[in-house]
């Protein structure tokens, strides 16, 4: 079987692609809202994309019934995010704040998730989440109806015990995010690893 995902408004591509391509990384973006509160939205085409400088990107897609979504409004107004990560404690909590709320609503208040100030940002980041990274915009690309939120990351916050101060490693078994699998509702923990040596 053959699929044409290139045709334009593909109804299908969704459906494939984000069963396929899986698991994907959640990000879990915190921005500011004009009136100052905070908005928390979770996307999942998102991933790092480099170290030098450190550099990630995600996919802000319209609202259903057209138009930018309120984090891409307030991205490009503030020229700074946080990308939240998540683990199995805020799972439910980052699924609940996909829901449209009135303007000015914060999903922090009704999901019982607490701001916490960031280093360089005016943006709070997500207390609960395990990992949040503070991003400036370096830049937002049109391609289509993709949205592509280029982030470069500065402060790195990392929940206590899971970074090992000496060597910088994440300790595996204390990390255990939660992967996007297929849309709508498909999600995996990461529990079980294992391990391959790099050949030399």
């Amino acid at each position: 079987m053959q699929l044409d995902l290139a045709q334009d408004d593909n109804p299908i591509a969704y459906k494939v692609l984000t069963a396929l391509v899986t698991p994907r990384p959640i990000a879990w973006v915190s921005t500011l809202n004009e009136d100052g509160s905070v908005n928390v939205a979770p996307f999942s085409f998102f991933n790092v994309f480099g170290v030098t400088p450190p550099l990630l990107i995600f996919n802000c897609g319209n609202r259903q019934e057209g138009g930018p979504k309120d984090t891409a409004i307030n991205v490009e107004r503030e020229r700074e995010f946080v990308v939240n990560l998540v683990d199995e404690t805020v799972v439910e909590a980052m699924n609940q704040s996909a829901a449209a709320l009135p303007y000015g609503e914060s999903e922090l208040d009704l999901h019982e998730c607490t701001p916490a100030p960031s280093v360089d940002l005016r943006t709070p980041r997500v207390a609960e989440a395990p990992v949040s990274l503070e991003c400036t915009l370096h830049r937002m690309e049109l391609i289509g109806g993709n949205r592509l939120i280029y982030g470069l990351i500065g402060k790195l916050h990392v929940r206590e015990g899971l970074l090992d101060p000496e060597t910088k490693y994440i300790d595996p078994p204390s990390y255990c995010p939660v992967g996007r699998m297929q849309g709508p509702d498909g999600y995996v923990y990461c529990r079980e690893r294992f391990t391959l040596r790099w050949p030399r």
